[in-house]
């Protein structure tokens, strides 16, 4: 299982909301590019970005401050928020971007992730976010009728990397990760499950690699490695059957 720092970008700054809601966001640092150098040297392998201000907007926002990570670090990078169609997926790529997260595109317009996985294979990432179960899109304003196995099940066969599954009612609240809902989702779809939302301690990590058989390749952690509840270092470590101590948090 491979432990995935989150790098949430509102106005230029790393933050972190709860709940995903725009008005409750902590601001971490004032230089992203700084802050993800600071994880890769915490033994990152991939670090997940989210563009906020895209994921309301529809589009890009953030850009100027995605091209300084990039430029920054060595390590792969994910990213999601406001990825809506084969262009922009082209010009985050060309950037450097490694692997692009579908999130309200893929709930939409399915037809989109199956062209974008034939024209970029093993790029292409689907972003799942639920509340009670169900799909939430446009940066998790809009609940829908379509529960998240019943969309992962859509993308089955396209060649999706992975899907990313978040409870948002968890997110940011540092209460743990659904366990259950992302055990029920990773068993029912046969594509790997990253999971998302809720990691507070090192317990919690211990737990997902108790259903790593079930097919939970990843977790993503955010709040509780800005506030020290977690050091990346030591979550990285766990599940590499290693220990390790110490290592800064924020910029």
């Amino acid at each position: 299982m491979i432990v995935i720092p989150a790098i949430d970008l509102k106005d230029g700054q790393c933050v972190r909301l709860e709940q995903g809601l725009m008005e409750r966001d902590t601001v971490f640092c004032d230089s992203p590019a700084e802050q993800a150098l600071i994880w890769q040297s915490q033994g990152a392998e991939l670090l997940h970005l989210v563009d906020l201000n895209g994921a309301f907007a529809g589009e890009p926002k953030n850009r100027s401050s995605i091209e300084e990570i990039v430029r920054a670090v060595s390590i792969p990078t994910q990213l999601g928020g406001g990825i809506r169609d084969i262009q922009t997926i082209e010009a985050y790529l060309s950037l450097g971007i490694n692997r692009v997260i579908l999130g309200t595109a893929a709930q939409r317009n399915p037809e989109l992730v199956r062209d974008a996985c034939r024209l970029f294979p093993g790029r292409i990432v689907v972003g799942i976010d639920a509340k009670d179960g169900m799909v939430a899109v446009q940066g998790w304003a809009e609940v829908t009728d379509i529960s998240a196995r019943e969309l992962a099940k859509k993308f089955e066969g396209f060649g999706v990397a992975a899907v990313i599954y978040t409870d948002i009612s968890r997110d940011g609240m540092l209460i743990g990760p659904n366990i259950d809902a992302t055990r029920a989702l990773a068993e029912g779809v046969a594509i790997p499950i990253i999971a998302s939302g809720g990691v507070s301690r090192m317990a919690d990590i211990e737990a997902l690699m108790g259903i790593e058989e079930s097919g939970v390749v990843g977790v993503i952690t955010g709040k509780a490695i800005y506030t020290g509840a977690i050091r990346l270092a030591d979550a990285i470590a766990l599940t590499k059957g290693k220990k390790v101590s110490g290592g800064e948090t924020g910029c």
